[in-house]
């Protein structure tokens, strides 16, 4: 019975996923990524010349960074050593720089893969940098958030950065395709439903043949799903989105960005896009108050009134009602005129008062409550600007020293066109009266 049950238990490997089987062979296999892996692509270049250097994968998970590191080693007779910033520390990477040195002493280059490689704090990246640099191994180091934030600079310097690519939709058919002629037979799904399942997989290769395998395990006989059906199925998948990481911040750039360019479809997108994904909503409040102050500003002057009350109308109704104030907000400041002269001003006036931070108001608009103060000019020939012409007197407010500076632009769109005419009045009073 031992001899029966070791036997079967030998013969028959347990069942490999559908991403592991569908791996890719050969560099031309990968897909999504042909600006690196095309006939001119970056790392094609790489393999002709049989020299790779140092380098940095940055993508979104499900790209094929682990895999094509491998096939490079695989192009460039390198021996595979991989490793994950998870589970490893110091003690480990001596242990590899150690074997790839006797390797290296046969004659054999190591291409050590390292995953997660942010997750290394500064010394232990400190610790790449000589067996970088003396060619004991050739590192490829993979992360999916910015390197030029997470990595040291002297790493950076040593290893060239390459982009990989969330795949698209068409990259995703592709893959079900694959999948399906591996599986040798055609995923149950109408044509709704299939594309819908590819934008599922969120620009995601290991989680759409994930999803695939998921379809195939919960059909029936002869059951096709429709886009309805499969959203029962499958549940729908988590979109790939870390609200501390760049994710976070990429979507909410998106969302600035689309509002700034007056594009309110694509605002409206961005901001379910980071609902659906978790996004804490008086977060997106916050940042819609400061696009009405940084982008609209006084060319729609009920812009900020608009954010601010979406914020206290989604406190008051909280989720999911709320989460129309948010989207009518977002809307209004799309399609809101823009102006970032107050924001500008603002800055400008910001460096002028570090500047002559030491400059003290003319006396003339000092207020004197003392006879020492009066004595000593303050508040002198100072002019109640309601008891002018026009109620404007024109006298000089900014410190003596500094003169009269301009930093208040508006722009000739919107509100801000009115009180670009109020300004230039009082320009022209201000000269007419000597105060220029």
């Amino acid at each position: 019975m031992a001899n029966l049950f070791s036997a079967a238990g030998l013969e028959k490997d347990a069942p490999r996923p559908l991403a592991d089987r569908l791996r890719p062979a050969k560099p031309s296999d990968v897909v999504g990524q042909d600006h690196l892996l095309g006939p001119d692509g970056a790392l094609t270049r790489l393999i002709a010349t049989g020299s790779l250097g140092s380098l940095i994968f940055w993508g979104p998970p499900g790209t094929g960074k682990t895999t094509v590191a491998r096939l490079l080693a695989g192009e460039t007779n390198l021996h595979f050593e991989a490793i994950s910033a998870i589970f490893s520390g110091v003690a480990d990477l001596k242990k590899v720089f150690e074997a790839a040195r006797s390797r290296r002493g046969t004659g054999s280059g190591t291409l050590l893969f390292v995953d997660e490689i942010h997750r290394f704090n500064r010394a232990q990246q400190d610790a790449f940098l000589p067996v970088m640099e003396d060619g004991t191994i050739t590192l490829v180091g993979a992360t999916t958030e910015n390197p030029s934030f997470e990595l040291n600079a002297a790493l950076l310097s040593r290893a060239r950065v390459l982009t990989f690519r969330s795949l698209d939709e068409n990259d995703v058919l592709n893959l079900f395709d694959r999948a399906e002629a591996a599986e040798g037979r055609a995923l149950p799904l109408d044509a709704d439903a299939r594309l819908a399942l590819a934008l599922m997989a969120d620009g995601d290769g290991r989680a759409a043949l994930t999803l695939a395998e998921e379809i195939w395990r919960s059909a029936r006989a002869g059951e096709v799903f429709t886009t309805e059906a499969l959203a029962d199925i499958v549940q729908r998948r988590a979109p790939i989105y870390d609200k501390s990481e760049d994710g976070h911040y990429n979507l909410i750039s998106a969302l600035h960005k689309s509002i700034r360019g007056s594009d309110p479809d694509a605002a409206l997108y961005w901001l379910a896009r980071m609902i659906d994904a978790g996004e804490n909503p008086l977060f997106l409040a916050r940042r819609l108050v400061r696009m009405a102050v940084e982008d609209i500003g006084l060319a729609d002057p009920q812009a900020l009134v608009v954010a601010n009350a979406a914020k206290d109308a989604y406190d008051f109704l909280g989720s999911p009602e709320g989460e129309l104030a948010l989207a009518q907000a977002a809307v209004h400041l799309a399609t809101a005129p823009k102006s970032n002269a107050v924001y500008k001003a603002w800055k400008a006036a910001l460096r002028t008062a570090k500047e002559g931070g030491s400059l003290v108001p003319p006396k003339t608009i000092l207020n004197a409550p003392t006879k020492l103060m009066k004595d000593e000019g303050y508040g002198a020939d100072y002019r109640y600007d309601h008891d002018e012409p026009d109620a404007f007197s024109g006298q000089n407010y900014f410190p003596d020293a500094l003169g009269r500076r301009r930093f208040y632009d508006p722009v000739e769109r919107g509100f801000e066109r009115e009180i670009r005419k109020r300004l230039e009045w009082w320009a022209k009073l201000r000269a007419e009266r000597g105060e220029g």
